[in-house]
């Protein structure tokens, strides 16, 4: 029998420690960065699964894997599939797609598709409190598995201490978290509640199992194989406790001053040295930027300069992959067998090569048909539908490059980091006066600085353009301004900008349409939005805008993006909005499958599946006058 484990390295003593306990454990482990949590994790899902004495081998449906990410979901799935022996069955799911399951097992009549993220953990926390998890064929968790504790906040936090609460006389768990890498600290707005919630969870679960937590730490490292990506490990047991603002600001100094030596410059990222060095190196690289604004321009800036490159888009965004329209639309039966499966899944052509018993057991776990072997298309339709598609199948992050904030790079590594030069201490109080959160900064510089595995460097932060919200509230569209409160030269594109009511396309040709986008659209491609006339389709809304790839039509603007664009352009009560003949400068972020209406769907000649391929986009859209290149601003 091949042995699964013979190209994973050796089990360190202290991850053996881990993996060895038994499955009713209460355990929470402390591990830094680097610290091999991932590959401890797989291994102790084989030990739960696969103990010696029946009595405490645990099946893969009594075992529940939280994750914060689709990605850290994926790299876990694909560490088991590589190296674990007896955990193949095991699934890990983000908090958001296990509440998404919990809320259909406790209400199946409900939209919860359409139901924010937040509303969704707190129905979910409610539905565990009145014991949803023991109705019908339910399985309540013999033992939960978490990582990234540390950012266990608010919802989340809650959501977790009702279900450790609820089945605490039958449950064990595995907690794994390092408190210095905590970064969502700014989730929470109010800065005095933000910091009570610093390490909160900790000290829940010591106050709850003061007589049987097991507490084990992980104090090597695996990740940085260079003193220069080293540079920054010892300061994570100094950062684990800060709360005091002097002291964080002394730590956050002190990694500033170790991150910009001048040995680790690469000066101005529209060097073509430093350019050339980017298109050269071989393998993989972030650029890491403390907020959105800067991730946005360094994007900008790299696509500027033809380099190839990924932006990294918000944790809560789910793109479903584009093959699954493709696979829907290829058949019209109502069910599909493995190997018509396999053969549908080979004809669509996709930038990787996915694994087909992976993706089929998936599926089949996901959208099980009522004969053997067969997948329900119309339960797969309503995954989509629903937005509840197994993570596990995301497509693959596979850029050599990546622009990245800190917070959506947490739990990944790369093999070279560049950081943007961080501010100074005057210009972050400046910036920020009393929401300042020091400790929240230094960890975040920490987190950073300990993602490289060999080259750490800081490059100096491109000009960064003025960004606003629309009518200055927080979750308010973001816009290009300018100094004056009236200005308005462009708009920030994201997910949700494209119409998906309908096909694009489906005033025209909506079968030639999808075939363009497979053969001809891809992620980082400019697209250009243009003003089809000048009539709003509603009071307060801009009016139409067509979305344009090399002069085609690939999709229309969406009825939320124009209500946006509306609050935009409407700079008061009394101003008299216009609109740009064009936008210039988005891009396309992914293709993805989305559901619509199965009559839009029967309606432009793509079946009555009511799910087709659309570009999602991103970027900082630019006002331009319709036929040339000129600005066009208020």
């Amino acid at each position: 029998m091949t042995d699964a484990y013979r190209d994973s390295p050796p089990l360190t003593d202290e991850q053996l420690a881990v993996v060895e306990q038994p499955w009713d454990a209460r355990l929470l482990v402390t591990a830094g960065a680097g610290a091999g949590k991932t590959h401890t994790l797989v291994r102790r899902l084989d030990a739960l699964c696969g103990h010696e004495d029946p009595e405490q081998a645990l099946e893969a449906a009594e075992i529940l894997v939280l994750t914060f990410s689709r990605a850290a979901a994926r790299e876990l799935r694909e560490r088991i599939s590589r190296h674990g022996e007896r955990a193949h069955r095991v699934r890990a799911r983000t908090f958001d797609a296990w509440a998404y399951e919990v809320l259909l097992q406790a209400y199946p009549d409900g939209e919860w598709g359409a139901v924010g993220f937040d509303e969704r953990i707190a129905a979910a926390t409610r539905a565990v409190e009145k014991g949803v998890l023991e109705v019908g064929d339910a399985v309540p968790p013999a033992h939960v598995v978490i990582d990234e504790v540390q950012d266990l906040l608010g919802g989340r936090r809650e959501l977790v201490e009702a279900l450790l609460d609820r089945y605490q006389d039958s449950c064990g768990f595995t907690v794994v978290g390092d408190a210095a890498q905590s970064v969502y600290g700014f989730q929470i707005e109010d800065v005095c509640e933000r910091t009570d919630e610093t390490n909160r969870f900790f000290d829940w679960l010591r106050a709850s199992y003061p007589d049987d937590l097991v507490e084990l730490r992980l104090t090597g490292n695996f990740r940085a194989a260079t003193p220069e990506a080293r540079i920054a490990l010892g300061h994570g047991p100094l950062l684990q406790n800060v709360t005091d603002a002097d002291e964080a600001s002394a730590r956050y100094e002190e990694l500033r001053e170790l991150l910009l030596a001048p040995a680790n410059a690469t000066g101005d990222l529209t060097d073509p040295f430093a350019l050339d060095g980017l298109r050269a190196f071989p393998d993989t690289c972030a650029i890491l930027t403390r907020d959105n604004r800067q991730a946005l321009a360094v994007s900008e800036l790299l696509h500027e300069h033809c380099v190839e490159h990924r932006l990294r888009r918000p944790l809560e965004d789910r793109p479903v992959p584009y093959w699954v329209a493709e696979l829907l639309r290829r058949t019209g039966s109502g069910t599909l067998s493995e190997d018509r499966f396999r053969s549908l899944l080979a004809e669509i052509p996709l930038p990787y090569e996915p694994d087909p018993d992976t993706v089929w057991a998936v599926l089949r776990r996901a959208a099980r048909g009522p004969g053997r072997g067969v997948l329900d298309l119309a339960l797969l339709r309503r995954l989509v539908a629903d937005g509840r598609f197994p993570d596990e199948l995301a497509a693959p992050e596979g850029e050599r490059i990546v622009v990245s904030t800190v917070h959506r790079s947490k739990g990944l590594e790369f093999d070279r980091v560049i950081i943007l030069a961080p501010p100074t201490i005057a210009e972050l109080r400046k910036q920020f006066d009393e929401e300042l959160d020091m400790p929240a900064e230094a960890r975040a510089l920490y987190v950073a600085m300990t993602r490289a595995r060999q080259d750490l460097y800081h490059a100096n932060p491109p000009e960064l353009p003025i960004l606003k919200r629309a009518g200055g509230r927080k979750n308010g569209r973001r816009f290009l301004g300018g100094w004056k409160s009236y200005d308005r030269r462009g708009i920030v594109g994201g997910s949700g900008d494209v119409d998906a009511d309908n096909p694009p396309g489906h005033e025209t040709d909506a079968v030639a349409t999808q075939a363009y986008l497979l053969e001809h659209v891809a992620p980082g491609h400019e697209v250009v939005l243009r003003k089809r006339h000048d009539l709003p389709l509603g009071e307060w809304q801009s009016p139409p805008y067509v979305l344009l790839h090399d002069g085609r039509e690939i999709g229309e603007a969406s009825e939320r993006f124009r209500q946006e664009l509306f609050q935009v352009q409407k700079v008061n009560r009394t101003w008299t909005p216009w609109w740009p003949d064009e936008i210039h400068g988005l891009r396309v972020d992914t293709l993805e499958s989305v559901a619509g209406s199965p009559a839009a769907s029967a309606n432009a000649g793509l079946g009555d599946r009511g799910v087709w391929m659309a570009p999602r986009i991103s970027g900082i859209g630019r006002y331009r006058r319709a036929n040339d290149d000129e600005e066009q601003r208020t």
